[in-house]
């Protein structure tokens, strides 16, 4: 063998699993055959992997032996760091006899994510007060911030990365914000006194060199949106958590003004420009404020008059601003160039945002929020981001996207619909642009899921409303609960389901009953997986944010089928532009989002291979309504029923099968992570 042709793939990955103590898996090889063989034709590939497959050595495998630069974007910080502090290291440890070559790998984020060095020495500018302001001498070290502030300028003299991730404990925002600064408000490496020493230019550099690049979606969604180049040079791009990137990329690309956020823009740049444009701002603010006092939530289909006005006197005013920035310098503020440069970031936000609202688009959505604590405030989101994705993500790499949840309803089309790819193997008519070339392959899980689990429907309950209480599915929570002795997940569709259910089972059930946002969600899900008597009810994070293994999540219940709320403005505009093109909004938007989302919560159950439970739907349409076989076809293929007795049944002979184990090994903890 020569040094320039690699050992076969299943060698590297044996080599590998056996490094990161897994256990082969036909799917994981599958998987890496197909990413080996889109890498080598350079055409794309959409992969979905059951939870249990092992699917971050599937892509980084062929991944490392390609040996050109490859870019993994993952959408949660405990991926990240599962690659780069586990994955990884040991893969590149393994295969480096066989590749011959010790290949490269870095972490790469925003620049926010990194310590500033010239904001922690030289201070920070505040709106509150005036001028310069030092928060390590202001800040009480005897208040949170201080401690918080404190601490911070000892771990900068510690860490090698700066990454606000590598510092445990934790800080607030509030604290963090005070040591780090956006792109738009660095000073730029080359006239920055801390520019050799810079955290985030360190992480860029090590990026260049590296063959491996771990970034997260939103970073890779500003790179795609920006048009300047964040990430570097690089042949193949692997997606994972794919699942999540449509609307990753959505809130990177959508704007947002308030009143407070526009006011602070007026404050940080009044005393840098003359008092011309300064008035100009503040009397354009003042009455974008008033205006807003009185918006109505909701979509503006057409921006009002008075609106208009007040975002075109905005626009024009924070324009001039601008322009007055770059003219003028004032030696008697201290630090100056970090007080323009915030100014500056604060005043161009304004800018852009009033611009886009201002000329208006047929592919924009906007639509105004009301919120009890920050007040009122106008955003703008693209109606779509299939088109942006297709020319940007698609057109010079190969894109490898990977989720256990791809395949919507039998097939990879809706989702693939979603990142502007035609329907799979379809060819452009003569004379037009050539389509992306993408397959679809499902490697299917180690799981055996007709004999590890049972998904239950409850049919005979009545169909949910929108403000009904729904008595019979708390009853009904409440047996599968006593049935089941505790271990139950309860996924809401709402907060306000999830606190009434909290509420009800607390008054009827002798079981501890935990509920999101009473402490932080990483402690509820360690109280959770430590006690199976405990149940764990919540919304969005735990339908996608909950990895417990063993016989402590055995119940994972589902109050109702979770479509999008009808008042959403986005997704109801989504759905009326899919009508008005001749298409099925309704299954293209709201069913497709209530897919992915049960496959999602689905997947909570069974985590390893020795986990048994029941999947219950306290919502008779996922039996009775149309669109049931194409969200039951998006789930894992649990044994189907609609029989509560039957699933009594099967809840009290796993939850008698629990403890009679837990018996005859009292010494023995809980499962921890779940087989990747």
């Amino acid at each position: 063998m020569t040094a320039t042709t690699p050992p076969p793939l299943p060698d590297l990955l044996h080599a590998a699993v056996t490094a990161v103590g897994g256990v082969e898996r036909e799917g994981q090889l599958a998987m890496a055959q197909a990413v080996e063989a889109a890498v080598a034709d350079g055409s794309h590939l959409l992969v979905q992997a059951g939870t249990g497959t092992g699917k971050s050595l599937g892509y980084l495998v062929p991944a490392l032996a390609h040996g050109e630069p490859v870019v993994v974007a993952t959408a949660t910080l405990a991926l990240q760091r599962q690659l780069v502090e586990r994955d990884l290291p040991r893969t590149v440890t393994a295969l480096r006899p066989l590749l011959r070559r010790e290949p490269q790998f870095a972490m790469l984020k925003g620049r926010s994510n990194y310590l500033c060095l010239h904001r922690l020495h030289e201070g920070v500018p505040q709106d509150e007060e005036e001028g310069l302001f030092d928060p390590f001498e202001a800040a009480a070290p005897s208040s949170k911030l201080g401690q918080d502030l404190l601490r911070l300028r000892d771990w900068a003299d510690e860490t090698e990365t700066g990454d606000r991730d590598g510092l445990s404990p934790g800080v607030s925002d509030r604290a963090w914000s005070q040591v780090s600064v956006t792109s738009r408000e660095c000073l730029g490496a080359s006239r920055c006194a801390y520019g050799a020493e810079c955290f985030a230019e360190a992480a860029r550099e090590r990026a260049k060199l590296a063959d491996v690049i771990v970034t997260n979606h939103a970073l890779l969604a500003i790179d795609a949106i920006q048009g300047a180049p964040v990430l570097p040079s690089h042949e193949v791009l692997v997606v994972d958590e794919a699942h999540e990137l449509v609307s990753r990329v959505t809130g990177v690309a959508t704007g947002e003004l308030t009143p407070f956020g526009v006011n602070r823009a007026v404050k940080r740049a009044a005393k840098l420009v003359n008092e011309k444009a300064a008035d100009a701002l503040l009397t354009a603010a003042e009455g974008f404020e008033r205006v807003m006092e009185l918006a109505l939530p909701g979509r503006l289909e057409e921006i009002p008059e008075d609106l208009g006005y007040v975002l075109a006197a905005l626009r024009d005013a924070s324009r001039l601003v601008i322009t007055a920035l770059g003219d003028t310098r004032d030696k008697s503020v201290g630090d100056e160039d970090a007080v323009r440069k915030q100014a500056l970031a604060s005043v161009e936000h304004v800018h852009e945002v009033a611009e886009r609202l201002v000329q208006g688009s047929e592919y924009d959505v906007v639509w105004c929020e009301r919120h009890d604590r920050f007040g009122a405030s106008l955003r703008v989101a693209p109606l779509s981001v299939s088109g942006l994705l297709r020319e940007k993500l698609f057109a010079e790499r190969s894109v490898v996207l990977t989720s256990a949840t791809l395949k919507l309803g039998g097939d990879f089309n809706g989702v693939g619909a979603s990142l502007g790819l035609a329907p799979e193997g379809s060819t452009a008519p003569e004379g037009e642009e050539e389509l992306p070339r993408w397959k679809g392959v499902d490697v299917g899980s180690p799981f055996d899921y007709p004999r590890q689990g049972i998904l239950y429907v409850a049919r005979h309950l009545t169909q949910p409303g929108r403000d009904s209480e729904r008595r019979d599915m708390l009853d009904e929570l409440a047996e599968l609960i006593e049935a089941a002795g505790g271990r139950t997940l309860g996924l809401f569709s709402s907060m306000r389901g999830a606190q009434a259910a909290a509420e009800a089972m607390r008054g009827r059930l002798d079981h501890p009953v935990l509920l999101q946002g009473e402490e932080t969600l990483g402690e509820l899900i360690r109280t959770f997986a430590e006690d199976a008597r405990t149940c764990l009810f919540g919304t969005l994070s735990l339908w996608q944010g909950v990895d417990v293994p063993g016989p402590n999540c055995q119940l994972v219940v589902m109050d109702r089928v979770p479509f999008p709320r009808p008042d959403d403005p986005l997704m109801s505009a989504r759905q009326k532009a899919v009508e008005e093109r001749g298409g099925n909004g309704f299954m293209a938007v709201a069913a497709t989002h209530a897919a992915l989302l049960m496959a999602q919560g689905a997947g909570r159950l069974v985590r390893a291979t020795g986990d048994k439970g029941v999947v219950a739907v306290l919502d008779p349409r996922l039996a009775t309504a149309r669109y049931g076989s194409f969200l039951r076809a998006s789930m894992p293929d649990f044994w189907y029923t609609t029989d509560r007795n039957q699933v009594r049944r099967s809840l009290a002979a796993i939850d008698e099968r629990a403890r009679q184990a837990a018996a005859d090994t009292p010494s023995e903890a809980p499962s921890g992570a779940a087989e990747e």
